[in-house]
């Protein structure tokens, strides 16, 4: 146990006298190196998706920005490789969201989670009244598997069959139904190219494995996540009642408190660094799973900045300083723009500005970018001051 875990454990709660409570840094030091975020990984590109459980892939560029801020050595060709070669893809799985993930994963986890992918067909039942679903989803992977389809090519080819029922539904049946994997171009570094879906199965050549259990999930989630409790892993998951799984699962796991009094399960021998322990910062993309794993985000989210990381429906790129949300950032033509939600020390801007300088160095070399501190969201940029130019750019 950590230091600061040690001289917490006086602290109880009067559910259970013998839980150990952690507070908030705590938490975030042992979820940032959980996340590879305390410190870079020499994990290779495929290694890291799989511990992380995937990747948050609504858009193209955010799974190359993730493993950019957590691996040491991270180029994007290594991703790029792996999709070409078909080792990782782009998939529906984790709350109905796309995900990237490993091949493995890509043929098993989307079966865990296929009774959700289910339960949002009644969302629809209205526009699929009359279609058989087992035909539908027949129907459906014989096309994709005859040639990749666009989701609207495979719309219209089903709604030919089915012309009564409503276009939209249709494709999301099919999209919920199958496990549908975007194919490349699309999810390439510097490549462009429309969705365009076949199976998991077609796609990698081989049969669905045996779906996880869900025992095996919450172990797997703990490590990449954890401390966490039960509504922490059904946030991540999309999933409900998993109670039981950590009742079985409780002998072989470690318990806490946090300062809310909420029960925390945990791996015995998963890293939980001292609470003062350093956190540079860190540029993260969009959506990145860090900030929507858990159903209590304040390990991540100070709560005087609770939504300001998306604005509606459109989530921002954000920025760590000290472990924790402290403001966005976004590329123009000629800049990279940070925006920081309060007043930063000097040594907190050098550090930002070097973070952003590397990042940079990662993902665009060979091209000139400056780092500025301004507006992201609202206008244009409006410069608050100057970081020093990227080196080599």
């Amino acid at each position: 146990m950590t230091k600061r875990a040690t001289t917490t454990a006086t602290s109880r709660t009067k559910t259970s006298p013998t839980a150990p409570v952690l507070g908030v840094r705590a938490l975030n030091r042992a979820t940032l190196a959980r996340q590879l975020l305390l410190r870079r990984s020499a994990l290779d590109a495929r290694a890291a998706v799989r511990h992380l459980v995937g990747l948050q892939a609504q858009n193209v560029r955010p799974p190359y920005y993730a493993l950019a801020a957590r691996l040491d050595g991270f180029a994007p060709e290594e991703l790029s490789r792996l999709m070409a070669g078909r080792e990782v893809a782009r998939i529906v799985t984790l709350r109905s969201t796309i995900h990237t993930h490993t091949a493995d994963d890509c043929l098993s986890l989307r079966s865990l989670v296929q009774p959700a992918r289910e339960r949002e067909l009644t969302l629809f039942r209205r526009g699929l009244a009359g279609v058989d679903l087992d035909r539908l989803a027949a129907l459906a992977r014989e096309l994709v598997e005859a040639e990749p389809r666009t989701m609207r090519q495979l719309r219209e080819a089903l709604s030919a069959t089915w012309p009564d029922a409503d276009p939209r539904a249709l494709g999301v049946a099919a999209r919920c139904l199958l496990p549908l994997v975007q194919v490349t171009p699309r999810g390439l570094w510097g490549r462009s190219g429309q969705v365009a879906l076949t199976t998991a199965e077609h796609w990698f050549g081989r049969p669905a494995g045996d779906t996880p259990t869900i025992d095996e999930a919450v172990l797997r989630y703990l490590g990449a996540f954890g401390p966490a409790s039960v509504k922490d892993m059904q946030t991540w998951a999309g999933l409900t009642r998993l109670r039981d799984a950590f009742e079985r699962l409780r002998p072989r796991l470690v318990t806490f408190r946090d300062e809310n009094g909420a029960e925390l399960f945990d791996l015995p021998d998963a890293p939980r660094p001292d609470a003062d322990t350093p956190a540079p910062p860190r540029f993260l993309p969009e959506f990145d799973n860090l900030l929507l794993s858990h159903a209590d985000r304040t390990r991540v989210v100070p709560p005087r900045y609770k939504g300001r990381a998306a604005t509606g429906n459109q989530a921002h790129r954000t920025l760590l300083v000290d472990g924790f949300l402290a403001g966005l950032w976004k590329l123009t033509d000629d800049a990279l723009v940070v925006e920081a939600f309060g007043e930063l020390s000097a040594a907190q801007r050098r550090d930002v500005t070097e973070e952003g300088q590397r990042m940079l160095s990662v993902l665009h070399p060979g091209a000139s970018y400056g780092i500025r501190f301004g507006t992201v969201v609202g206008g244009a940029a409006a410069p608050a001051g100057t970081g020093k130019p990227a080196a080599g750019h």
